[in-house]
């Protein structure tokens, strides 16, 4: 696997807890932050694919009535609480 060397400055705390958990896992420091940086991006792809999911979803109009909503939550510290709004 062809591999690039990044460089970042980071907070020094954050650094001595990668060291802590490379420690710990008897694992590199290069692996802990491969490891963290692949799960954020993942995180963030996935993040964008439901925006982007939702914005269709807006855009072909299907979308739940903002008072609908409230009157549901408003209704879930009662006694009898309403049916999801669809």
């Amino acid at each position: 696997m062809n591999t690039k060397v990044l460089t970042a400055h980071v907070p020094l705390s954050l650094a001595e807890k990668v060291d802590q958990m490379a420690i710990r896992l008897e694992r590199s420091r290069g692996w802990i932050v491969k490891q963290a940086l692949t799960a954020w991006i993942e995180q963030e792809e996935e993040r964008r694919r439901l925006t982007l999911e939702a914005l269709a979803d807006v855009d072909a109009g299907r979308v739940i009535d903002h008072q609908a909503v409230q009157a549901w939550a408003d209704s879930l510290d009662t006694g009898t609480p309403l049916p999801v709004p669809r």
